[in-house]
């Protein structure tokens, strides 16, 4: 009996050490110390060597996001960043995948509001083989037309998949909504109209505007000699071309004067999906890791009051939570969820009842330090592998992100007290004049959102209006 005593108290000891050393591992975690390069034709490039695992990761960000597309050419910025895996001068498609899935190496590419990427991990021993095409991929694209043609009729086809599907189209309208006229409510996969007038001269004159040296970042993360990574950085893109056009200028998103509601008709539907927000804040806004804990709180975790009253609560919905979406000149609020027909109005009541909460007073002191202990549990893990390492680098300088954000993140939150979160959720969680978005049956729907502010409705078979 003593020794099974003395064995319990042993565990239980070596628990609270285990416990002890990950809570200081956690708030000692720091940014890797990286090594920055600019070069002369403007290409900046952060190297951040990591010895763990023989394993790079190689990430580049354009300023081609999907900010810069016009509504008569919606769907180019993603057309151009996927089709730069079609062929270059030297690589046809087949060569490039042949050979990438040869040595093992993965590769994505796309485009997101703010910009495009293009991203890949490999063997640090062969790097020989994979820089040089991934440098051809992003300086020599030639973009054939028989690829092009084939990615252009597949994103045709996808817009009415989309459709069926209303949490893959919603935020499209409730981006136009609360954007507006700002690039930012532009929509990534297009519309049928917009796609069927890109032709491949398009992806050409887009790529020469904006795949330029001179706004686009690097980072290369992982197991290699940092001089030869960066002489073949070097050699390898030193000659792109910059053909930067003048600076875009930033645009005011201007918060919305009144309550709006947008019901988009699908007349099929059993069940009414929903956002609701408003304007959120940019992503180098100097109190974005409180607002992060705060919408922890709200709808950031499973244990969420949204969650908990929508769905462990009341079992009208299979979940909910809220997230703000941040970019360069601003970002969105919303708290989403779905519901069946028949429960819809009980639904919106307890979403906008159960986010009244948290302006009532609801983030009190055991609340706040469970959501504090949470984030700060969760941070770690975030920035673990080369990957997350290197989408950091590229985006603190994409949206002017302070690179002692990782190093300061742990006494930021434990700095929080219930006094500023007040603070925080009166400054930044919209509260009056909020946007609403619907997919359902109209009909259903319209008689129950009337109070919540001026309404119109949509047919799900047109295009996104703007």
């Amino acid at each position: 009996m003593k020794n099974l005593t003395i064995k319990k108290i042993t565990a239980a000891l070596l628990w609270l050490f285990i416990g002890v050393q990950s809570t200081m591992a956690q708030d000692n975690f720091k940014l890797p110390a990286h090594t920055k390069v600019t070069y002369v034709n403007g290409l900046t490039v952060y190297f951040v060597v990591q010895k763990e695992v023989p394993l790079v990761h190689f990430r580049a960000v354009f300023p081609a996001g999907v900010r810069y597309d016009n509504q008569a050419k919606a769907g180019l910025a993603s057309l151009t960043a996927d089709a730069l895996s079609t062929g270059t001068k030297r690589y046809t498609k087949a060569q490039i995948e042949e050979t990438l899935d040869f040595i093992g190496a993965s590769i994505s590419n796309g485009a997101s509001t703010e910009s495009a990427s293009l991203a890949a991990t490999f063997v640090n021993k062969d790097q020989d083989q994979v820089l040089p095409i991934l440098a051809e991929m992003i300086t020599q694209p030639v973009f054939p037309a028989d690829e092009f043609e084939k990615m252009s009729q597949r994103a045709i086809a996808s817009i009415d998949q989309m459709r069926e599907s209303p949490r893959s189209v919603i935020n499209n309208y409730f981006n136009a909504m609360v954007y507006k006229d700002h690039p930012y409510a532009n929509i990534a996969s297009g519309t049928k109209n917009s796609l069927e007038s890109i032709a491949a001269s398009d992806l050409n004159e887009f790529y020469r505007a904006h795949y330029t040296p001179r706004g686009t970042v690097m980072a290369v993360v992982g197991d290699f000699n940092l001089l030869a990574m960066k002489q073949a950085i070097e050699n390898l893109f030193v000659s792109w071309e910059n053909n930067t056009p003048p600076p875009t200028p930033a645009i005011s998103i201007k918060a919305p004067t009144e309550a709006k509601v947008v019901i988009v008709n699908k007349q099929d539907a059993r069940e009414t999906t929903m956002l609701i927000g408003g304007i959120g804040v940019a992503r180098n806004t100097e109190d974005f890791i409180a607002i992060q804990v705060i919408n922890t709180i709200l709808g950031g975790r499973f244990t969420s009051m949204l969650n908990d009253e929508l769905r462990v609560n009341s079992g009208l919905t299979y979940g909910a939570r809220s997230s703000f979406n941040a970019l360069k000149e601003g970002g969105t609020f919303n708290m989403s969820t779905f519901t069946a027909n028949e429960s819809t109005k009980e639904t919106i009541a307890l979403a906008l009842k159960t986010y009244q909460k948290i302006f009532d007073g609801a983030v009190d002191e055991k609340t706040l330090t469970s959501a504090k202990n949470y984030v700060k549990g969760q941070f770690p893990p975030d920035y673990e592998t080369n990957a997350a390492i290197a989408r950091f680098y590229t985006d603190a300088f994409i949206y002017g992100i302070p690179m002692n954000y990782i190093d300061n993140f742990s006494a930021t939150v434990d700095g929080l007290t219930v006094k500023k979160a007040k603070v925080i959720i009166e400054r930044y969680f919209p509260k009056d004049h909020l946007q609403m978005v619907f997919i359902g049956k109209a009909s259903l729907i319209q008689p129950l959102v009337n109070e919540y502010g001026s309404v119109k409705v949509f047919e799900i078979t047109q295009d996104v209006y703007q």
